[in-house]
């Protein structure tokens, strides 16, 4: 393995059991493991870039709960990747994201932070088929409607998306995309 188990403990910082659980989880660890630096993910393993995000985290200066719900979204986003099935066409129910909020599921039945793991991607997604596939009618509604089914968690939705934006070699483009379609609502 690339990196130990201390080595992960010392970067994360685990602030509670469940942190603490989630690194005690072989599934879980295999995931934080994975990777090599690739367009977005210069840092290569998972773990690094969950490291990045917790910095981001910390940079916000958020209350205690909003801070753990953040910090849980951070550890479990990305976890999955090496059990994502790329082939194509691509079949949405293996993404990553879905891997990740099945596996919280099992631990957690707090919604919006199911909701948040499951749909952490979708800006970028939608902001791919508007502006790189030049589809921006339909990526703009499909936001519209993301939007919408966020709801009162959009806030803390965007609270994560920046922190995930914000690393590696990221194109911030998605996020300036996302605060511009959202600024009259916070």
């Amino acid at each position: 393995m690339p990196g130990s188990k201390a080595t992960i403990i010392n970067l994360l910082r685990p602030e509670n059991e469940m942190e603490k659980f989630l690194l005690e989880h072989p599934d879980f660890l295999e995931g934080l493991y994975w990777g090599i630096p690739r367009n977005g993910h210069p840092e290569g393993e998972v773990y690094k870039h969950v490291k990045e995000v917790l910095d981001n985290i910390d940079q916000l200066q958020l209350g205690p709960e909003i801070r753990e719900k953040l910090r849980l979204i951070a550890y479990v986003h990305d976890t999955f990747k090496y059990k994502e099935d790329r082939s194509l066409p691509r079949d949405w129910t293996k993404h990553h994201a879905v891997h990740a909020r099945r596996f919280l599921e099992l631990y957690s039945q707090d919604e919006e932070v199911l909701e948040i793991v499951e749909l952490h991607d979708e800006v970028f997604h939608y902001w791919n088929r508007a502006f790189v596939y030049d589809d921006v009618k339909v990526g703009e509604a499909k936001l519209l409607s993301l939007i919408d089914r966020l709801g009162p968690r959009l806030q803390l939705y965007y609270y994560f998306f920046r922190c995930d934006t914000l690393t590696g070699n990221k194109t911030l483009l998605p996020l300036r995309w996302f605060e511009e379609k959202t600024k009259h609502l916070f």
